[in-house]
């Protein structure tokens, strides 16, 4: 995991908002869509960027994509910034 890339991520305010929406429970890309007003096209290009972050899962279901939290990375950023101040 690369914090630069994670912390780029996090930066977005409307990534901010994905990630607190499957903070709550998976959910399938269309659905996360109606949360917003930009076309299906910057929803694909957040998505993507929080992929490859590492900040989220994704799975098929049939023809739906259902995102979810990868927790393990959360707790990687927090372990790397609680090393950093203990220092």
């Amino acid at each position: 995991m690369v914090l630069s890339k994670t912390f780029s991520a996090l930066s977005d305010p409307a990534r901010q908002k994905i990630l607190e929406l499957l903070k709550k429970r998976d959910l399938a890309a269309g659905a996360i869509g109606e949360y917003f007003k930009f076309t299906a096209p910057t929803l694909s290009h957040h998505l993507a960027v929080l992929k490859e972050a590492g900040l989220v899962a994704v799975r098929r279901e049939g023809q739906m994509q259902i995102y979810s939290l990868n927790l393990s990375v959360f707790e990687e950023v927090a372990e790397k910034i609680v090393k950093f101040f203990k220092k």
